[in-house]
């Protein structure tokens, strides 16, 4: 048996493995999880190593303390002088504008969830949230625009209409609203947050790791495609995979009436 390699070290995140599970915490709750250009740069290369990392399989993302998940970029900062990431590197984290990623990603939602916060959040895949989770895209207020993939993913999240409001106004929605609209999938206590986003990592786990890749690859790249172009997609990827050891051995175990062992090959 090999020892799986020692994930990289960040001041700003933390970044930590818990069997197939990675957890991907913005670790600034004195700021409200506001990230500057080093926590963008740390996110982004902890995503990296997610995406080519074969001992992971699911991540889960999430704001340190009771506040936020995160208030968005640190305005404060760049006030200050700071210089906003190049536009070829602003990859939110490598989710919204990087090469995609064909892992599961859960975001765990906590309090405030705005600007580039919940443009990371709308990168993910499934996002859970407590009762006290508010959710907008305040950047019109102060002259920009929501340059992390707000303006595309949010109406492709939720209805149109919704989506055109908290994007031109510039004001918040809760967590109810948020449930309605279909921006999240449930709302948990806030004690039982990450418990339950475990949880769910934990199924995805367990499933047939190249199946769950292909298909969130064909939910991604199908989204934009007309549907007979999407549906050909899909049988191909079918194919490819039947002829796969876990496409074996998950029939197998259902046959034998055993959890499935599946190796990712």
């Amino acid at each position: 048996m090999t020892t799986a390699e020692p994930l990289p070290t960040f001041e700003k995140i933390l970044y930590e493995r818990d069997g197939f599970i990675a957890r991907v915490t913005i670790n600034r709750p004195e700021r409200m999880n506001a990230m500057d250009r080093q926590t963008w740069e740390e996110l982004r290369a902890a995503f990296e190593d997610f995406r080519y990392n074969d001992d992971l399989r699911v991540a889960i993302v999430s704001g340190a303390g009771e506040r936020a998940f995160s208030a968005g970029a640190d305005l404060v900062a760049r006030s200050k002088g700071e210089k906003r990431l190049p536009i070829v590197h602003i990859t939110q984290a490598g989710l919204a504008k990087g090469p995609p990623i064909y892992k599961p990603i859960i975001a765990a939602i906590n309090g405030y969830c705005l600007a580039g916060g919940l443009e990371l959040a709308l990168a993910c895949d499934i996002r859970i949230a407590t009762p006290s989770a508010t959710f907008g895209l305040f950047e019109v207020r102060w002259g920009i625009i929501p340059g992390g993939g707000g303006t595309q993913r949010l109406p492709r999240a939720i209805p149109q209409a919704l989506a055109n409001e908290m994007i031109l106004t510039a004001e918040p929605i809760d967590a109810e609203r948020a449930l309605q609209a279909g921006l999240i999938s449930r709302i948990v206590p806030a004690d039982g947050l990450q418990a339950e986003a475990t949880r769910i990592a934990e199924v995805i786990s367990t499933r047939g790791p190249l199946a769950v890749r292909a298909a969130k690859e064909l939910i991604q790249r199908g989204a934009d495609m007309p549907l007979q172009d999407a549906l050909r997609l899909e049988d191909y990827f079918s194919l490819q995979l039947y002829t796969t050891e876990d496409a074996v051995e998950g029939p197998r175990a259902f046959a034998e009436k055993r959890p499935p062992n599946f190796k990712g090959r």
